[in-house]
């Protein structure tokens, strides 16, 4: 499961993106209401610091009204296409995962 969850990880992160910019402790906490994708900061964080040096997303700062500024995240143009490539190397595989355990079960 631990593998799944980590390949599902980048998958979840980019529709988050894709519905809207988060800063990173939002995006954390939005990944947490999904049991099963639920990451610490320490998973996240040098994920996106990975999908932005890869140009999948961008960044801006943020003065927020309480504490220091915030990092917001959001999707690049490089990160729409990655999200839609993504998404359909994940139904590809869910659909052929399920076929094989049908089969299993004939």
């Amino acid at each position: 499961m631990t593998q799944l969850r980590k390949g599902a990880l980048e998958l979840a992160i980019l529709s988050l993106l894709e519905r809207e910019e988060l800063y990173g402790a939002a995006l954390v906490e939005r990944l947490g209401n999904y049991p099963s994708l639920a990451a610490p900061a320490g998973t996240v964080y040098p994920l996106l610091s990975r999908l932005t040096s890869n140009n999948i997303v961008q960044t801006r700062w943020e003065e927020s009204p309480k504490g220091p500024p915030r990092k917001y995240y959001s999707l690049s143009d490089a990160g729409t296409d990655a999200l839609r490539h993504l998404q359909g190397d994940f139904h590809t595989l869910t659909r052929d995962v399920a076929a094989l355990i049908g089969e299993d079960k004939q």
